[in-house]
């Protein structure tokens, strides 16, 4: 008898590497879940340097500059539960539907990615199945842990954007993404212009456009109270900016789940 070989597939990440997730404060009760998806600009090992060179693999092609600090900073000031990717977007976005062309980008302001180029399906496969499904498995686990508390939290997604695009100065210093939850865009919207920043309403990008996948998976089908923060890079390329935004943030953010847990709290003696 025949016996047909499976072919084996080599995994994406080998066990000495960094898992695709980092979980901060895994049993925070705080009504919170802070996420930042591009929070990395680590490459797996199997997958060298993606034929870019050291500048574009340390640039804002390969992450969000200064949202994973900010991410960390606000989990250890607010006590919160944060959900952070820690492989670079270039190979895979956690933040677009995987049928989007962006979620392998071949080509970034005109620079061509080399290790995205005529990708096989079986290729993509790897990356999806070891990053981007364990992050978001992760990010849901969180999601029904705190439910099974009787806790809602707040989902808020962290971002950063850069100064200049396409020959243009960006003015905004933070942006409020939305789409289903006005209440807390405006809540956002309000507190930080009341602290002086320049703040764009669903600017530099927009929370209804398809490519904000995290928000639309994880919150808005479940009803959760849910925000996309954006930040300038030049703002918090550097310690003294991460912790000056963190704490107004901070502020913000502590407002915000102070009303939150009251709202829980009643709901819950409402059902005794």
């Amino acid at each position: 008898m025949k016996i047909e070989k499976k072919e084996r597939r080599e995994a994406l990440l080998s066990s000495d590497e960094p898992t695709p997730f980092v979980i901060l404060n895994p049993d925070s009760v705080v009504p919170l879940l802070l996420v930042c998806d591009h929070a990395s600009n680590r490459f797996p090992q199997s997958l060298g340097s993606m034929g870019l060179d050291y500048p574009d693999r340390v640039s804002h092609m390969t992450l969000d500059i200064g949202a994973g600090a900010i991410a960390e900073a606000l989990a250890d000031k607010l006590g919160a539960t944060a959900v952070l990717c820690q492989y670079s977007r270039l190979i895979v976005d956690c933040n677009r539907e995987l049928s989007d062309n962006s979620a392998f980008l071949e080509n970034s302001e005109g620079i061509d990615i080399p290790g995205n180029q005529n990708l096989q399906s079986s290729e993509k496969e790897r990356r999806i199945s070891e990053i981007y499904w364990p992050y978001h498995n992760a990010i849901e686990a969180q999601i029904y842990r705190l439910r099974d508390q009787d806790i809602n939290p707040v989902i808020i997604s962290i971002h950063s954007f850069t100064p200049f695009m396409n020959g243009e100065d960006r003015k905004w210093e933070m942006g409020v993404l939305w789409d289903k939850d006005q209440v807390t865009s405006e809540f956002f919207l309000n507190k930080l212009m009341d602290v002086g920043f320049l703040v764009g309403n669903n600017e530099p990008y927009s929370g209804k456009a398809p490519e904000d996948f995290t928000i639309d998976y994880h919150a808005e089908p479940i009803g959760l109270a849910h925000v996309g923060i954006e930040i300038r890079q030049d703002l918090i390329d550097h310690d003294e900016g991460v912790e000056r935004i963190s704490d107004t943030l901070q502020e913000v953010i502590s407002t915000l789940t102070a009303s939150t847990r009251k709202i829980d709290i009643e709901k819950r003696r409402s059902l005794r």
